[in-house]
Order: C-alpha cells, then sequence, then structure tokens
C-alpha cells in the first residue's frame, strides 16, 4: 500500500466514519492509566480494535495509528506537524526553537544549519573518536567489576557527541548530564500520559526532583555555550556552525535558539544510543551466540589489529544484530502528530488540531509483519529477506522531513561500539539485575547489571 492510498482527496471527509473508541478507559483517567501500568502490551494490542482507534487521555481524544501504512502516511504527510502529548512533555526540556520540536520553515532552515555534521562524507572524519570510545569501555571493564550497564551506556553516548560535535565542550559535565537526562525523561512520560496539569507543580518529592534536574541541564548547556564563546576558539564542529548560523534576515540567530538547538542535540542523541547500548548488552547476554558470531567476523574482517571505523561497512552481521536490537527495543518507542487541518486516514476522518500517537515498538512487533515476531533474529536484515518486510514496519529513525539527521552516525557509532566490546567479552548476569522495560519517554532496561568475563 502506498502513501496515496491511504490518503484520497478530503472533499469527502465528512462523510468518514469516526474510529472506534478502545476499551478499558477508566473515568477521568480514560485510558492514560493503562499507558502508565504496561504501555507496551496495550499499544501493541490496539491493532486488533482497529487501524486507527481513539484513546481518551485524561480529558482529551487522542487519535492511535497502529499499521504500518499509516504511520508512514502520517510520518510524511504535510497534514501532521511534531505536536502533541509527547512533545507537550517535551517542551520544558527541549524548548521550541530547537531542530526537534520546531515546524515549517524554522525546521528546515535549522536541518540546513545542521546537516552538514552529518552527510555521509562527514561521517569517518568521527570514525577515530568512536574507536577510541570503544576501545575505552573495554579497558575499563578488564577489573572485572560489576557493571552498572546504565551509567556506562550513557558515558560512551554522552562523550561520542560531546567529543565529534562539540569538540569535548562538554566533557568533564557528562555524568551530570547523564544523571539529570535519566531524571527527566522517566518524568515527562508520566506527564505525557496522566496530564494532571497543575498537580505537577506541587512540592511533592518527584516533582522537586524533575525541576532540579531540568533546572541543572539548562545550567549546564548554557555553561557549554558561554566557555565555547570565551575561548575564542572555531573548531569545524556543530557547536560552531550553530555559534555561526545566521536567520532568514541574514542576522545571527538567537541566544535561545542556539540554547535550545544544542539541547535538541544533546538529549535526544546522547539518550536514545545509550538506551540502545544497553539493549544491546541485554541482547548479548542473553544470547551468547550471536557474540560469538561477532568475534568470529570481526576476526575475519579485522585480524588481529583493532577495529577501526573503516572496518564497520564490512561488518554486516554486527549491523543486523543492531538493526533487530533496534526493531525489538526501539528507544523511541512512542511518538505523536498533531493535525494541522482536517484530513482523512484509512478511511477515517481526522479533525483538524487532533492529536495522534503511535508506537514503533508495537509496529515493528507485529506478527502481521513480521514471522516468529517475538524472536531475535538477525539473519532477517539479509537482503533477501528484508525485502518481505512491509515499508514503514521499520522505521527506527522514522521518515520524512523528520528523519533523524544523525541516522548513519548514529548507526556507525553503535555497530563499531558493539563490534568492540562482543569481540572482548562475553556477559553475565550480577545478583541484582533487572531486565524488565523501563518505560519513559525512551525505552531501556530498568537496572541491568553485568560481569564483563574476557574471551
Amino acid at each position: 500500500m502506498t502513501v496515496e492510498s491511504v490518503n484520497p482527496q478530503r472533499s469527502g471527509t465528512s462523510a468518514l466514519r469516526e474510529p472506534p473508541l478502545a476499551g478499558g478507559g477508566l473515568p477521568v483517567l480514560g485510558h492514560g492509566w493503562k499507558l502508565a501500568r504496561d504501555p507496551l502490551a496495550f499499544m501493541s494490542g490496539l491493532r486488533d480494535h482497529g487501524d486507527v482507534v481513539r484513546l481518551k487521555l485524561g480529558p482529551k481524544t487522542v487519535y492511535a495509528v497502529t499499521t504500518p501504512a499509516l504511520t508512514g502516511a502520517v510520518a510524511l504527510s504535510p497534514d501532521y506537524i511534531i505536536a502533541g502529548p509527547l512533545w507537550e512533555s517535551l517542551q520544558d526540556l527541549l524548548g521550541e526553537e530547537g531542530v526537534a520540536t520546531a515546524n515549517g520553515p524554522l525546521h528546515r532552515r535549522q536541518r540546513r544549519t545542521i546537516q552538514p555534521a552529518f552527510k555521509l562524507d562527514a561521517i569517518p572524519a568521527y570514525g577515530p573518536i568512536m574507536a577510541e570510545e570503544s576501545y575505552a569501555l573495554v579497558e575499563r571493564w578488564r577489573s572485572g567489576e560489576e557493571l552498572d550497564v546504565t551509567e556506562e551506556a550513557f558515558r560512551v553516548a554522552v562523550r561520542v557527541t560531546a567529543r565529534c560535535l562539540m569538540r569535548g565542550s562538554m566533557d568533564a559535565r557528562a555524568d551530570r548530564i547523564c544523571g539529570d537526562l535519566a531524571t527527566l525523561f522517566s518524568g515527562m512520560y508520566q506527564r505525557m500520559v496522566v496530564p494532571l496539569g497543575p498537580l505537577y507543580r506541587l512540592p511533592l518529592p518527584a516533582n522537586r526532583e524533575f525541576n532540579r534536574a531540568l533546572a541543572d541541564l539548562h545550567v549546564l548547556v548554557d555553561e557549554i555555550v558561554a566557555d565555547r564563546r570565551a575561548s575564542g576558539q572555531k573548531p569545524d564542529d556543530l557547536l560552531t556552525a550553530l555559534l555561526e548560523a545566521k536567520d532568514d534576515n541574514g542576522e545571527p540567530i538567537g541566544e535561545q535558539e542556539i540554547h535550545d538547538q544544542v539541547i535538541a542535540i544533546l538529549t535526544p542523541g546522547s539518550e536514545t544510543v545509550g538506551a540502545t547500548v544497553m539493549s544491546l548488552l541485554l541482547v548479548l547476554t542473553e544470547h551468547p551466540e550471536l557474540g560469538d558470531k561477532i568475534r568470529e567476523e570481526v576476526q575475519a574482517v579485522v585480524g588481529d589489529r583493532p577495529v577501526a571505523f573503516e572496518d564497520v561497512r564490512k561488518l554486516t552481521y554486527t549491523a543486523n544484530v543492531v538493526t533487530e536490537t533496534l526493531r525489538l527495543y526501539p528507544a523511541v518507542w512512542i511518538l505523536t502528530r498533531r493535525a494541522v487541518t482536517e484530513t482523512e486516514l484509512g478511511g477515517y476522518r481526522i479533525p483538524r488540531g487532533a492529536d495522534l500517537i503511535y508506537s514503533p515498538y508495537a509496529v515493528q512487533r507485529d506478527p502481521r509483519s513480521y514471522e516468529r515476531n517475538e524472536e531475535f533474529d538477525p539473519d532477517r536484515w539479509l537482503p533477501e529477506r528484508s525485502k518481505d518486510v512491509p515499508k514503514y514496519a521499520m522505521s527506527p529513525f522514522s521518515v520524512g522531513n523528520r528523519k533523524c539527521p544523525s541516522d548513519h552516525f548514529s548507526m556507525a557509532e553503535l555497530t563499531l561500539i558493539t563490534a568492540v566490546v562482543a569481540s572482548a567479552y562475553r556477559f553475565e548476569h550480577v545478583s541484582g539485575s533487572d531486565t524488565r522495560p523501563r518505560i519513559g519517554i525512551t525505552l531501556r532496561p530498568r537496572g541491568l547489571k553485568l560481569r564483563a568475563l574476557p574471551r
């Protein structure tokens, strides 16, 4: 099914059906209670009720989109913009002037500013840093001590972002950034699914901790920008590009936009890569044969020398392990959009101003799209098999003009980290390791604790 086939002319929207209402809603909270208690199961079950389903989140009606074709249509259509419950919950963090939340001409100009840093021909320059940070991980683990995987995964993600895109401008602040992000992404999900408004301003311990982390992260970003300006240095990196960017009138962009852009680059990139590294380590622990095969591939491609960025494109099995991890454990597991006009989706009328929600997690685990949908199978991404995956049933970096600009950067980073780590170690759980999913704005293991066993 093409995108065009799910978006017929709007002239007949008045005769279209209203999507069915999902069952199980509660008074006042609506379906927010189910989204808070077991959101992965709830979102995964919605397709059984229709291609588009109405939900109640408090007083709001939200339209859940459940099929690959329709989620692709929403992502590509100009009838829908970045907005809705997810982005409202993120607004205090990401602001309104960063590339993650902006729409229209502002978003297009911002992508033009940052895109050169992520072009395919720019990424090899980051390779030595990615490799250095990957080997720093394995060196740090040689002591045989218990690993707090959350701390380790986010450290490497933040450091790669800092060194590649901001030339180390936040190295000394990495630990504080990691701690702040962990608090914020958990609290923001609760604010999205249970929108209690004024109650989140009460001086409760959870609210105080959330506000402390939010204020601290904004202070850290202001310090990063101020330090770079004070240094007088202009390295060829993304932060320099932002400080020298011009608006549509040829004037320097404002301080708030610079601040929001740094937040938009630092926060989602570090959070999603860190969460994926955690999931990769979980996969390598629970499927040790994958690590054996990765090590064999690395030895065949690289030999006895260290893995380098130039090897990544030849590490096809390793890349398929990363892709299958992204399918089963997508860090960005839920997304929202808003209709800017009355329109049609899958034969249903979508009112102007309506909020839509969809789950890459649910779409990417749907048995209608994948045989043995819950099974971890890297070989499903071999060319002869991947062609059978329905269009838009696997979009870990989104599509269209909202596609993550750092998709190639992130895939190279994750493949390199996986190759280095799996070649050096096997892993086992230690007491207290909690593999259950931690549900926030992003998805990752709740409290993974491992021991690295040298090969």
